[in-house]
C-alpha cells in the first residue's frame, strides 16, 4: 500500500455497501458516498427494473453528471447502457426511469 498517499489531508475512502441508504421513491434508493466543503457531493443511485421518478429531475442549481455502472437508464428520450457517461447542464431535466434496473454513479459539482 501507499502509506503516504492514505495520509494526506482531505484524502477519502468510502464503500458502497457501507453508505447510509434513503429510499427516494418506490424502487429508487441514493446511498450518499461524499459530501465536499463546497457543497459537491458524489452518490450512488439504485433504481429497480421498471422504476421511474415520478416527476422531473431538474437540475438546479448546478449540473448533474452521470455514470451508468450497471444495467441500463433511461432519461425520458432514450437508453444508456452499462458505460456510458452523462453530463445534464444547471437548468436541464429528464424522467429516469430503468426497464432492466442499474446502478448509476451521480455526480454533482456544486451545491
Amino acid at each position: 500500500m501507499y502509506p503516504e498517499i492514505l495520509a494526506q489531508e482531505g484524502y477519502t475512502c468510502a464503500f458502497v455497501d457501507e453508505s447510509p441508504v434513503r429510499e427516494l421513491f418506490p424502487g429508487i434508493r441514493l446511498r450518499a458516498l461524499w459530501q465536499g466543503p463546497g457543497g459537491a457531493s458524489a452518490h450512488v443511485l439504485e433504481m429497480a427494473a421498471g422504476s421511474c421518478w415520478p416527476h422531473r429531475d431538474v437540475h438546479e442549481p448546478g449540473p448533474e453528471e452521470v455514470f451508468v455502472v450497471a444495467g441500463v437508464f433511461h432519461d425520458g428520450a432514450r437508453d444508456y447502457p452499462a458505460g456510458s457517461f452523462l453530463h445534464a447542464p444547471a437548468g436541464s431535466w429528464h424522467v429516469p426511469s430503468t426497464a432492466t434496473g442499474c446502478t448509476l454513479f451521480v455526480f454533482y459539482p456544486q451545491g
